[in-house]
This record gives C-alpha cells, sequence and structure tokens, in this order.
C-alpha cells in the first residue's frame, strides 16, 4: 500500500469514527416534551435561555417546549406520560390530585400569587370595600367566586354585596371599556401593563393582601412515575432551567431578547415590563430558585377544602394526604451542586 492509499485510509477511519461519535451523541439525548400552561411570555423566558444556550443539551436532553391546544389537559397529559413535563397551577394540581391524577409539583417557578382584582385608577376603587354594589368582571372558573368571597370577607363585605359576571378571556377589554368596574382573575405583571400601555392606568389589590392564602402561581409537575423510576430525566432537567433563570435573572432584558428571538410573535414591549415585577417572585424568602414550603401547600389546600374546591372520587374531604403532590427533592439536589 502506498503511502498515500495509508494516509487515505487513515483520513477515512478519522471520519467515520467522528461520524460515528456525533451520531452516538445524538442517539444519547433523551426525548423530552414540555408543556406550557399559556403563550410564551416572560415567565417562560428561563426555559427558553436553557434551549436557547445548550443547557438542556449538556444534561443531554433534546426538549421540545410547545402550547397545548387546550392547556387545561397538561396535567392529564402529563400524568399519563404523554408529556414529561409540564406548567400548571397550584390549585389544579390540587385538584388533579384529589381525582387522582398521578402528578408531582417539581418546582415552584412562580412563589406567590399573581391573580388579582383591577381596577382603572379613575374609579376609586383601591380596597375590597369599595366593590361594593360595583360589576366584577370573571373568567367564570370555579375559584371565582371563593377568591372574591374571601377578599371581600377580610374587609367586611359579603359576596351578595357585589354583581360578579363572566366576561371569558375579555377581562382587559371589559375593564377599559367600562362594561364592568374591576375584574378578578388578571396577572398584574401583565394585564395591567396591558391596560396602561393602552391609555389606561390602574389599581391592583393582591389577593395575599386580602385573607387568601399565599400559593404557588406557576409550578413545574412531572409525573409521579418519573419521581420514582427516572430520577436523572427529572434532576437533569432541573438542573437545566435552574441555569437558564439565574442567567434571566442576572440580564431580565437580555432574557427578553432570547425569547422574541426564538418566539417572533412576542410582545417584546408588555415583556419588557412585566419581567422587571416577575423576577422577584421566582425566589423565596431564602432567595432560592424553586422551592416549595409544606406551610404554602397546606394552607391553601386547606382553604381550597374549605371552600368545596377539593372534593375526591367520594364526595369527600377527607383521608387524603396531599404531600405527595410536591417535592423539593430535586431542587436541594440543585442547591447543593
Amino acid at each position: 500500500m502506498s503511502k498515500f492509499s495509508s494516509t487515505r485510509t487513515i483520513l477515512v477511519i478519522l471520519v467515520l469514527l467522528l461520524f460515528a461519535a456525533c451520531s452516538s451523541s445524538d442517539e444519547e439525548k433523551t426525548k423530552v416534551r414540555l408543556a406550557l400552561d399559556w403563550i410564551p411570555w416572560s415567565n417562560h423566558s428561563g426555559l427558553y435561555i436553557a434551549q436557547d444556550r445548550g443547557y438542556f443539551a449538556e444534561e443531554g436532553l433534546d426538549v421540545e417546549i410547545y402550547v397545548p391546544n387546550d392547556p387545561a389537559t397538561t396535567l392529564m397529559s402529563v400524568g399519563a406520560g404523554e408529556d414529561d413535563f409540564g406548567l400548571s397551577y397550584q390549585s389544579e394540581v390540587l385538584i388533579a390530585g384529589r381525582a387522582g391524577v398521578p402528578i408531582t409539583s417539581i418546582a415552584a417557578l412562580v412563589q406567590h400569587p399573581l391573580n388579582s382584582i383591577m381596577s382603572l385608577q379613575s374609579s376609586g376603587i383601591k380596597r375590597p370595600a369599595d366593590l361594593k354594589g360595583k360589576i366584577v368582571g370573571a373568567y367564570g372558573v370555579p375559584s371565582d367566586a371563593p377568591l372574591l368571597e374571601t377578599m371581600l370577607k377580610a374587609d367586611g363585605l359579603k359576596l351578595e354585596e357585589v354583581d360578579l359576571v363572566n366576561v371569558g378571556f375579555d377581562l382587559v377589554p371589559a375593564l377599559i371599556s367600562k362594561k364592568v368596574d374591576a375584574i378578578i382573575g388578571a396577572y398584574w405583571v401583565a394585564e395591567s401593563i396591558s391596560a396602561e400601555n393602552q391609555g389606561f392606568p390602574v389599581n391592583v389589590i393582591k389577593m395575599e393582601d386580602w385573607g387568601v392564602p399565599d400559593f404557588y402561581e406557576i409550578v413545574l409537575v412531572t409525573s409521579q412515575k418519573n419521581t420514582s423510576e427516572s430520577k436523572k430525566l427529572v434532576q437533569s432537567f432541573i438542573t437545566a432551567i435552574s441555569k437558564g433563570y439565574q442567567d434571566a435573572l442576572d440580564d431580565p432584558q437580555e432574557a427578553i431578547n432570547v425569547l422574541s428571538r426564538l418566539v417572533p410573535e412576542t410582545d417584546e414591549d408588555t415583556e419588557r415590563q412585566g419581567i422587571t415585577l416577575l423576577t422577584p417572585y421566582w425566589l423565596d424568602e431564602r432567595k432560592i430558585f424553586g422551592w416549595q414550603s409544606a406551610e404554602k401547600w397546606e394552607s391553601f389546600a386547606k382553604w381550597m377544602v374549605s371552600n368545596d374546591l377539593l372534593l375526591g372520587p367520594d364526595d369527600s374531604q377527607s383521608n387524603w394526604d396531599f404531600t405527595k403532590l410536591y417535592t423539593n427533592e430535586f431542587i436541594e439536589t440543585q442547591s447543593t451542586n
């Protein structure tokens, strides 16, 4: 064999080995589906950063982030293993868990309520007692009335003293058109900005200030099968998104740059304003990302039970262990790395 032939053979072997290594690397990545709770917005920026900067890939994950046609089905799809992870709400996790859906919250993405009562500043409504005789617009979900009633009671009113109406998803339009005097269910880090950008500054009444127990607005869930049988997968996912959210905390405006580049339809103006309000809610009181407290789960579960929002399959509210619905196992591991 000539020297040229030998050299060529070696080069061919090296190319084949390199190709095989790359193929092997690609094959080793675990495909993962993440179902969002809503259309992409600033609260999802840490997820998109993890994808854009290769944090998922570093953990051996190939993650598909998508918006379900009906986000209300996320907990069912995660529990059934159709989606590996999903974003949902503490209240929905409690309801689904009570119904027997095998899901677990593995991180709190938003540590406190974003849901609020909102009114136009021109209305003079600044506290629940100011709603007496007023019309309050709502999405029409079961928790609307109990949330409003709790806030009213804390300020000396009864639910019967206001007119609660269903306006569906048209919360802000109903408010600025003055079809209603106030709305409940709007996020004060989003809809308030939308209204103000249209020339309608608003007053915000936060729920946790008026009798509603502090709760986790948005949580990350996976199946109980994953938390018991696929711990490495769950830990890898938490490690990657923790890096993404830390980057977003370090530079919120760059986080919106990433989000708007990957999701071109992003309302940049609203999200740039909103993320400055939102980022403090990503950390608990000890500045730990994702942590969930037993006290917060217990207090909100008790509130839901007292308002008949947690009836089980047998229509009872007793003998139910909700502690299986959340875990800090993967956050604890991450915080020690």
